[in-house]
Order: C-alpha cells, then sequence, then structure tokens
C-alpha cells in the first residue's frame, strides 16, 4: 500500500471520523472502501452511456424483433 496526503476540510474529517468509529473501521479503511465504491459506481455509469450510445447509433428495427419473438415463447408442454 502506498501512504498519501488528503485534504479535508474540518467538517468533512470529522463526519469521516463518525462514520469510522459506527462502522468499527480506521479512517483509512474507510476512505479505501468510499473510493472503491465510487470507482465502481463511475466505471458501471461509463459502461451505460456506452451501451446507451451504441442502442442510440443502431436502434433494433421492428423486423429484428419479429424475427427473434418465437424465441421469446414459453414451449408447450
Amino acid at each position: 500500500m502506498e501512504t498519501i496526503q488528503v485534504v479535508l476540510d474540518k467538517e468533512l474529517l470529522q463526519a469521516t471520523d463518525r462514520a469510522a468509529r459506527r462502522t468499527k473501521r480506521n479512517r483509512s479503511a474507510l476512505i479505501r472502501d468510499a473510493l472503491r465504491q465510487h470507482l465502481r459506481k463511475l466505471h458501471i455509469q461509463q459502461m451505460e452511456a456506452r451501451d446507451r450510445q451504441g442502442y442510440a447509433e443502431q436502434p433494433d428495427s421492428p423486423k429484428e424483433w419479429l424475427e427473434w419473438e418465437a424465441e421469446a415463447v414459453w414451449p408447450e408442454e
């Protein structure tokens, strides 16, 4: 692990320390977990944006849906 220096305002630091105590973790662990969660959220947002762009550029045609409609039906017993 690397050691870094981060500047936080007083209120944010106090809130961080309270959250760390409530979750029975130290400040560093809390910040690491929060950063991981935030980066995961950003990655998901980026993938969703890429998917939206792809669908916008090549929208499904009604004909394509009709070709797959039979596949979406439950088989008869």
